[in-house]
């Protein structure tokens, strides 16, 4: 059984054909456009760390998503350095540094949910990189460098242990091609006197070779059976001395592996131990980073103690050299944590560092800098954030959000906030710092009662209420423009006259999946994959609306000023001025696949974009002219801010529109 954390088990956007041959045309022949920044909130999933040797304070951390970030100052801020690849869904767990070259640079990868990866090289200090040929398309889950001599690198996949002798340049496996034993290889060890004695910790226990790898020998004794080896060191200085982790736990063997003994002190329950490092100016001193916070043993392993709180996700542990009691930890979700005094407190590093997956983003309707932005699988790291000015810092407002994901953001009149999350709808007022249910369903039934009257039996419709109740699934859109606050759920439809205080609603037409709501004036719309539903009456009834036949999904619906209702779906963008009589395809806007579609009243503009694209479109909605971005990053959602338009990212947190950045003119 291998290892990969929930954390990072995403949805990846999926990638679909583009239907539109301008579009193509366009990508092709657009000049070069400035990327643009990712601006936080800080913090996400952190992965691998790095210290260029000799330069214990020139650091490169690896991500989840293809980035590596690089830090001069110790950890205490980062910057983006560079992309491995196009793709997004590169997990970096492996990061060396030669030494005798700092400018070279290894970085070793692999996919979620799928046996992909490869060896990047970079010969400028991480600016560039070049995948390595000979392991295109292999999972690496391990890589070392031989201490004594860095032409010899070592990679562990999920086929086996490769060996390369000349810096990279080739590679031949060591372990028996198709071997039944020796394959996911989670870990690698190379003995610092003898690089010829390697040790290899699989999904299913761990194995050593002794001459190169021309045989191998399993080392269980003392090991539980099946057990992942995530994790193993050696003693530099007594190199018999061997620790490795395992999801059964941390185990110790003074006989060069030939027998361990398990190391009491960790309780054993599902957790798991994902990294070991030992002090290297204190050998007795071994950190292990497991999924419940990092353990610290001071006396070779005799006793542990937890450091963090259990709800601490260590990846990797990083010792500084000259300094042993500066620790960093990379985690899920809280990114980079620092220690001053040997583990013994912790505070957040992530200056400049952003992995956020940012579902829900909104500008202040007062305050162009002012901006909210909502992130999902950061539970207690996550939330909602505020930022007062344009995204240069953010702080987390998330007390009463209980860890909930924020899928939408939304702003009343009177500056409230409401948030819908993957369980209910939360308010926050301008004057308050914690957040508080307002997912009241409180329906009114009508009910026919039989009763006399002048002795005669009659029917009786009485409206009475229904039991009080919660809402407990996702809220996927909420509108608060109108009169009456309006909300998509997986319950269905709900509206509230009472700024949220109750709602009303419910399965419309049968149907509960509703994906998108939106007003104006007396006219509301909601949109599901497969319809589009219209209410005249403030949702007390709804009507179902024609849409093209040639629409597979829909995912968005939205009123610009004038009346028009602006649909996103699969096929593209559609709009009707006649409440659905009639629709049109704009079809000189080049993409389709649309996941978000917003309409701006500010700039009066409708905003677009797709998941499965780093372009973003706006166009006027009365003659149809558009223009054109390349962010360079996938995206959830655009939006305006003054003069500047933002957007949510799939992975990389709120971005922002460079001041330099000039926009591509469409064709009407």
């Amino acid at each position: 059984m291998g290892f990969a954390h929930t954390s990072i088990q995403r949805l990846r956007a999926r990638w679909h054909r583009l239907a539109a041959i301008p579009f193509l045309a366009l990508a092709l022949l657009s000049p070069a456009q400035t990327q643009w920044t990712s601006v936080g909130p800080d913090g996400g999933d952190a992965r691998a760390f790095a210290a260029v040797p000799g330069q214990p304070q020139h650091l490169y951390l690896g991500t989840v998503n293809s980035w590596i970030y690089e830090s001069s100052d110790g950890g205490t801020s980062w910057r983006r350095l560079s992309r491995l690849s196009a793709s997004d869904d590169l997990v970096i767990d492996h990061i060396v540094v030669d030494p005798r070259n700092p400018a070279r640079i290894y970085a070793a990868a692999w996919v979620v949910d799928h046996p992909d990866g490869g060896l990047w090289l970079s010969l400028d200090g991480g600016r560039t990189w070049a995948e390595v040929s000979a392991l295109h398309g292999q999972s690496i889950r391990s890589f070392a460098i031989a201490p004594e001599n860095p032409d010899l690198l070592f990679a562990g996949t999920l086929q086996g242990v490769f060996r390369s002798a000349d810096a990279g340049a080739s590679w031949t496996q060591i372990s028996p091609a198709g071997s039944r034993e020796i394959h996911e290889v989670e870990s690698l060890a190379i003995d610092p006197a003898d690089p010829d004695t390697i040790y290899a910790g699989t999904w299913h226990l761990p194995w050593k070779t002794t001459d190169g790898g021309k045989t191998w020998h399993n080392i269980k004794k003392g090991v539980i059976d099946d057990s992942d080896v995530f994790s193993i060191i050696i003693d530099p200085a007594q190199p018999k001395i061997v620790y490795a982790s395992a999801c059964s736990g941390i185990y110790k063997s003074l006989s060069a592996g030939e027998a361990f003994r398990r190391i009491q002190g960790i309780p054993s329950t599902a957790r798991r131990t994902r990294i070991l490092r030992q002090d290297p100016q204190h050998p007795e001193t071994v950190y292990a980073g497991t999924t419940e916070g990092l353990y610290k043993t001071t006396d070779a392993g005799h006793t542990f103690h937890l450091m963090t709180s259990d709800d601490v996700i260590v990846n990797d542990v990083s010792i500084d050299p000259a300094d042993s009691d500066h620790i960093l930890l990379a985690t899920d979700r809280g990114g980079v944590l620092a220690s001053t005094d040997g583990a013994k407190s912790f505070a957040a590093s992530n200056t400049g560092f952003s992995e956020r997956k940012v579902e829900a983003l909104i500008v202040d309707a007062n305050d162009p800098h002012r901006l909210y932005a909502g992130v999902v699988n950061d539970k207690s790291y996550g939330g909602a954030f505020v930022s007062s000015n344009g995204g240069a810092g953010w702080k987390q407002i998330a007390d009463g959000l209980g860890g909930r994901d924020v899928f939408v953001l939304a702003q009343a009149a009177d500056g409230t906030l409401l948030a819908g999350t993957n369980s209910g709808i939360f308010g926050l007022p301008p004057d308050s710092s914690s957040w508080q249910p307002r997912s009241t369903i409180a329906n009114t039934l009508v009910k026919t009662a039989t009763e006399t009257l002048k002795g005669t039996r009659v029917h009786i419709e009485k409206r009475v209420k229904d039991q009080l109740r919660q809402m407990d699934g996702r809220v996927f859109a909420i509108d608060l423009s109108g009169d009456s606050w309006l909300a998509a759920t997986t319950g269905g439809i709900y509206t509230s006259r009472d700024q949220g205080a109750t709602w009303q609603g419910g399965p419309v037409l049968g149907v509960a999946g509703y994906l998108s709501v939106t007003s104006h004036s007396s006219l509301m719309a909601a949109a599901r994959p497969d319809g589009v539903v219209l209410s005249k009456d403030g949702g007390q009834t709804w009507w179902p609306m024609s849409i093209p036949t040639v629409l597979t999904r829909i995912h968005r619906v939205a009123f610009s000023s004038d009346g028009t209702l602006w649909l996103g779906a699969r096929e593209g963008v559609y709009f009707t001025r006649n409440n659905g009589k009639t629709w049109m395809w704009a079809q000189r806007v080049p993409i389709v696949d649309i996941d978000d579609l917003y309409y701006d009243a500010a700039s009066n503009r409708v905003l677009v974009s797709s998941r499965s694209s780093d372009f973003v479109y706006a166009m006027d909605p009365a003659t149809l002219d558009w223009k054109w971005w390349q962010t360079g990053y996938k995206l959830s959602a655009v939006r305006a801010a003054g003069d500047r338009l933002l957007a949510a990212s799939l992975y990389d947190g709120v971005l922002i529109e460079p001041r330099a950045a000039v926009a591509e003119l469409g064709r009407k």
